[in-house]
């Protein structure tokens, strides 16, 4: 069966699939699979972009970025495999270093990771982060302002001005999507202002991406592939997506699989 003998609702149900898949399609290689025009393909993905199904970019679509529910929500969940994100990326700040911990609920199960003895100092703009790092012995800045509820922190021009001062040697920053493309995105367009603005002041940024978020786009760009220094991805993330950090100059680490790791302490 071609896409001419597809109905509109059968063929965007098998680019849904598709984008389920593989995280990102092509238009022109749908098109050619399928035996429609290019023009058909695209207007599938704009259709399915303006009800929220995927995230146009040029020359296809990203599967949407699964970061757009509350802080409350993500915390709960895949707790086990954000803790094995968390031990591999606070294995690689350096001790002594100046930190600015982001927003993110896998950036708090960073903070329950950090040693008390590695002498950081960790600035965050998420209470329930500084709550952790206060119950591990971090010494830790509170960034304050008002709490954007679904981002978990604050990222207003109270919290740029709190932030002013602080010059990072490494960004811990909050991932709601990344791809090759797209780079690291956020959800709101106040969120990637201040991600942008925390980029901006840091000497190195690090990011731990749950499988979900890789190939996935949320609406706003925060900053290129290209400006991150290290990413730590799951024991199990695709080959593929490995690769493509790796080619954007990023260092990559996996982490190590869920059950194989030790208890933090929470």
């Amino acid at each position: 069966m071609t896409g001419q003998d597809l109905l509109l609702g059968e063929r965007q149900d098998l680019i849904r699939r598709r984008l389920d898949l593989s995280g990102r399609v092509i238009a022109a290689e749908l098109a050619q699979e399928l035996g429609v025009s290019e023009d058909t393909i695209r207007r599938d993905l704009r259709e399915m972009a303006a009800s929220g199904l995927c995230r146009r970019v040029y020359g296809g679509a990203l599967r949407v970025s699964p970061a757009a529910g509350p802080i409350t929500e993500r915390i709960a969940a895949g707790g086990e495999r954000k803790a094995a994100l968390a031990e591999a990326a606070a294995a690689l700040i350096p001790p002594g270093s100046a930190v600015f911990l982001d927003a993110g609920s896998t950036n708090l199960a960073i903070a329950r990771a950090l040693s008390p003895a590695s002498g950081l100092t960790v600035a965050t703009n998420a209470p329930a982060i500084a709550a952790a790092l206060l119950e591990r012995g971090v010494a830790t800045i509170q960034i304050g302002g008002l709490i954007d509820p679904r981002a978990g922190g604050a990222i207003g021009a109270s919290a740029m001005r709190d932030a002013e001062c602080f010059r990072p040697d490494v960004l811990v920053l909050g991932v709601c999507g990344i791809d090759r493309e797209a780079g690291v995105t956020a959800e709101s367009f106040e969120e990637a202002e201040y991600k942008r603005f925390l980029a901006a002041k840091s000497r190195a940024l690090l990011v731990a991406v749950t499988n979900e978020k890789l190939s996935t786009a949320a609406p706003y760009s925060v900053v290129p592939l290209a400006r991150v220094a290290h990413a730590v991805i799951e024991a199990d993330a695709e080959e593929a997506e490995a690769a493509a950090l790796a080619a954007a100059g990023i260092e990559t680490v996996r982490a190590k699989q869920p059950s194989a790791h030790r208890d933090l302490p929470r």
